[in-house]
């Protein structure tokens, strides 16, 4: 592995999903539609109301007022929705532009301009794992490995199993040597799944107890077949709440930050002179346990503790 000034040479792992751009081969892909998400106004439609009952003889005369209003109501539904269609489509179109605009400076090595296209995405709360993926490719390219592998986490958080984000985040740590958080053995089981699966399955588990606890309740004979969808059910529910726990509050959870800055040093109090308790390469992983000031108290690599700059490392969960 090179370790010098250059980048290793070793190829980006792409596996042909559209809308990812390669970090070192720099080819062009496709923009893909729905790669990030783009908040849309809804468009309120009101249901006319419609004559009932029968109309009396000689009374059709009657039916020309409701008709008009019928067809007032028709058009005015057609209104509201081009009004609405004419507004979502420029913010579509606005956003693939500026997509584009960001894969065509990856394309040509302006890894800067491509950086900000990208940031304006990201602030604009478009998020997706391709897009952080793209990022992340941008500023290793540019030699920021920090944010580099920070956006490889991003992407991660949002699609767990993202492949060519895993074997870029494996390359960038290798250049960077930088440190990770070691996980226990029951996060590492936990992690086939997100928390949202973990969310609908423990929803799911839920209304099955209940169905079948009110079963058992109002059955005229008590079914072993009931009993055992609850018994399991009840355990399905106990792990899935664990493993929300566990992914939200472990190693890996909302409180997963990555160093960018450089030189960075953990001390044993919020003073840069007081003593290092880890230097910190860029791209190092860090929980963050409380703030005080401009400085925060987090777990380290290797089981350590320290205080650290904030300014220092930044957040994966946005």
């Amino acid at each position: 592995m090179n370790t010098g000034k250059g980048f290793n040479h070793r190829t980006f792992s792409i596996l042909g999903s559209a809308g990812m751009l390669p970090a070192v081969r720099g080819i062009l892909p496709r923009t893909p539609r729905g790669s990030y998400e783009t908040a849309k106004e809804e468009c309120p439609i009101h249901n006319a109301k419609e004559p009932s009952g029968n109309m009396p003889d000689g009374a059709s005369n009657m039916l020309a007022l409701p008709k008009a209003r019928q067809l007032a109501s028709l058009l005015s539904r057609v209104i509201i929705v081009v009004r609405c269609a004419s507004f979502v489509s420029p913010v579509f179109a606005q956003s693939d532009a500026e997509f584009a605009k960001a894969n065509q400076d990856y394309a040509q090595n302006n890894f800067k301009e491509a950086i900000s296209g990208y940031e304006t995405l990201v602030r604009s709360g478009q998020w997706s794992a391709n897009a952080f993926y793209n990022l992340g490719n941008a500023y290793f390219r540019a030699g920021d490995f920090g944010r580099a592998i920070l956006n490889y986490e991003r992407a991660l958080a949002l699609e767990r199993h993202h492949p060519e984000a895993k074997a870029n985040l494996q390359i960038a740590r290798d250049e960077a040597r930088a440190l990770e958080l070691q996980q226990i053995w029951l996060e590492r089981y936990l992690q086939f799944a997100s928390i949202n699966q973990y969310v609908i399955t423990a929803t799911v588990a839920f209304w099955l107890v209940l169905f079948c606890v009110v079963g058992l309740i109002f059955a005229r004979r008590r079914s072993a077949a009931i009993i055992a969808v609850l018994i399991v059910s009840l355990l399905v529910f106990g792990i899935a709440i664990l493993a929300i726990y566990e992914l939200d509050q472990g190693s890996k959870g909302r409180a997963l930050a990555v160093v960018t800055g450089k030189d960075v040093q953990a001390r044993i109090a919020t003073a840069d002179t007081a003593n290092s308790v880890l230097a910190l390469p860029p791209g190092s992983e860090i929980k963050i346990l409380s703030t005080r000031g401009d400085w925060v108290y987090a777990a380290l690599p290797n089981n350590l503790r320290g205080w650290i700059p904030e300014k220092s490392a930044e957040q994966v969960r946005l």
